[in-house]
């Protein structure tokens, strides 16, 4: 597998930005046109973090995908009322930029994935749930996935101008499309497919309650969701290890599997 580095300019963000990008190299034996999976960080992390705290590369290169790691900084992957539009950039911008950079990406809905932990959690379930031509599933790592709770609680600590730089208001927040149970109500009611959805929370991690208020609203909208729990709480050693289950759900399966 290669890993790039890859610096670009985003229309959508009017900047400069960069990715990480995991390719099967020539030569390789790999599904063509590969699967993709766009891979977001959380809220203290950029572009380098998943290469830098897990196994990523070799896990790619053992299913033979290409992984997309890009940045959005305390974004949160909105497009935000005091920043930019990293909504925009993640769910629309990006994977037509990627296609065209990597033409041996595969364009095809049921190949193209989302997942994130934390903070990209969220934004992997906000852009699946919002855009399910483009994507087929996300996965959520500890992911903040009840936002309207976790919002609620921010605005009262440190992190309240983070929040409020993307997001204004709660009803902002609400109205403008920011909260993926409010969206799933939306999709749910208009008949067109849904993205299946793998979420992963230990049972000792803060979010714990939020992902599970998320799940049960998902399942309860009729959303294909495989919910798991474990011991353990907010960190790497447990992203690194459950990754990999979120490979195996979306069907990626290591090389020589039966």
């Amino acid at each position: 597998m290669a890993l790039l580095n890859v610096n670009f300019f985003s229309d959508a963000l009017g900047m400069s930005t960069s990715m990480n990008v995991i390719l099967p190299e020539p030569g390789e034996e790999v599904k063509k046109p590969y699967p993709v999976l766009y891979l977001l960080h959380g809220m203290s992390d950029d572009h380098n973090a998943w290469c830098r705290f897990t196994s990523i590369e070799r896990y790619a290169r053992e299913r033979g995908i290409a992984v997309v790691m890009p940045t959005t900084a305390l974004g949160w992957y909105t497009d935000m009322v005091y920043g930019y539009d990293y909504f925009t950039f993640i769910s629309s911008e990006l994977p037509s930029i990627c296609r065209t950079f990597f033409p041996g990406m595969s364009k095809a809905r049921e190949d193209t994935f989302v997942a994130g932990l934390s903070m990209g959690g969220y934004g992997a379930l906000k852009c699946a749930i919002k855009c399910p031509e483009t994507f087929a599933a996300a996965g959520c790592l500890s992911g903040a996935l009840d936002i309207s709770s976790l919002y609620k609680d921010a605005v009262k600590s440190e992190s309240a101008a983070v929040f409020e730089n993307a997001f204004g208001s709660l009803r902002r927040l609400r109205a403008e499309g920011n909260d993926p149970l409010l969206e799933a109500e939306k999709l749910a009611a208009s008949g067109l497919p849904k993205p299946r959805i793998f979420t992963w929370c230990g049972k000792q991690d803060f979010l714990c309650q939020n992902n599970r208020r998320a799940v049960r609203k998902l399942k309860k909208l009729g959303f294909d969701v495989t919910d798991t729990w474990s011991a353990g709480d907010h960190q790497w050693k447990y992203w690194d290890e459950h990754i990999q289950n979120v490979m195996d759900f979306m069907g990626f399966p290591r090389k020589g599997a039966k």
